[in-house]
């Protein structure tokens, strides 16, 4: 065992010592807690249920020339539902100007159709 320190004022050192240690590592004080972020969140759009004449119109100039065509993208670009774009996919394709690419339960990949390809 090792021997005590010996009190008094050299004892009072120690502990004014372990103080200003302390102080340096800690930074003193109560740390203040951390806040939780709201996150970021997408903002809400109005989507239109309905095909408008307008609507519409836009729809058979501007998808036919979209590389990429599926209902996410119709639905995002023309500010409509999901259900409307899989509706529109399927007139557009039936017209010929679109055509598959890929078909599955989830998602259908579709591109533009070509005039010498088929």
């Amino acid at each position: 065992m090792p021997p005590k320190a010996p009190q008094g004022k050299a004892g009072k050192n120690d502990a004014a010592s372990k103080a200003q240690k302390s102080a340096k590592e800690g930074g003193g004080g109560k740390a203040k807690k951390k806040k939780w972020s709201k996150g970021k969140q997408k903002e809400k759009i109005n989507a239109a249920v309905f095909f408008d004449k307008n609507l519409y119109e836009k729809l058979k100039k501007d998808v036919p020339n979209y590389k990429l065509i599926t209902p996410s993208i119709i639905s995002e670009r023309m500010r409509c539902n999901v259900t409307m774009a899989r509706r529109a996919i399927k007139d557009l394709e039936f017209r010929g100007v679109i055509r598959c690419i890929s078909k599955h339960a989830s998602q259908t990949l579709y591109t533009r159709a070509l005039a010498g390809a088929e």
